[in-house]
């Protein structure tokens, strides 16, 4: 059974750690603020100039003065800070950012990723993800496996203009949790009632499977 959007946020909220500094790019991983686990306190930083988001407000308190880099409305933790965006982008390229989730269109099976651009379509522009790859050490992606067409997501090199190059380190889809090694994609978890056949069928990248994939553990 493969994750939806939420499940893989939930997923990806396992890899924080207390007193982590964490970035959320637009799109499936600003869900991962709503999953928090129980006893973990983390810092949610936004480029656009916020440290300390909750989760997202709920309908009819939403305060539109209050939006993360994507212009979504958020909610403030006690002693969250504002500040502009010349202080936010030196605190990423300070490396003081612990873990940078990121979505893609694509990922290469060396860490190379393509977020940002597709050829022929209006997109909004880079924002903060060209300095959140060149500066953050510990980059997860969150994405679905393929592409609405069916096309794997999972390349043994990106089609579309690279953001960052050789910087992913793991990656978390609707099918599986991926590693980045210098053979390839790893293995290192599968979704629940999902075959590693699914997982070896999606990805056009090089993969390698262990003797033994954990189901992932989403509770």
């Amino acid at each position: 059974m493969a994750l939806t959007k939420n499940q893989i946020a939930k997923r990806i909220a396992q890899e924080m750690k207390s007193g982590d500094y964490v970035n959320l790019g637009i799109g499936i991983p600003t869900l991962v603020a709503n999953y928090v686990p129980e006893g973990i306190e983390v810092e949610f930083q936004s480029e656009n100039g916020i440290l300390g988001m909750g989760p997202f407000p709920k309908a009819g308190e939403e305060d539109p003065d209050l939006i993360n880099a994507g212009k979504q409305t958020i909610t403030p933790l006690p002693g969250a800070s504002y500040f502009d965006t010349a202080l936010s982008f030196g605190m990423i390229r300070g490396k003081h950012i612990d873990l940078t989730v990121l979505g893609a269109m694509e990922v290469s099976d060396q860490g190379d990723i393509a977020n940002w651009k597709i050829p022929g379509k209006l997109v909004k522009g880079m924002g903060g993800a060209m300095d959140l790859v060149a500066s953050s050490e510990n980059i997860i992606v969150a994405m679905m496996h393929t592409n609405p067409k069916g096309e794997s997501k999972l390349r043994s090199a990106c089609s579309l203009p690279l953001t960052g190059v050789r910087c992913v380190k793991r990656i978390v889809t609707n099918l599986a949790v991926l590693d980045i090694t210098s053979d390839g994609f790893l293995v290192k978890e599968k979704a629940p009632a999902t075959e590693i056949s699914q997982i070896v069928k999606a990805t056009e990248g090089s993969l390698i499977v262990p003797d033994y994939v954990p189901v992932m553990k989403l509770d």
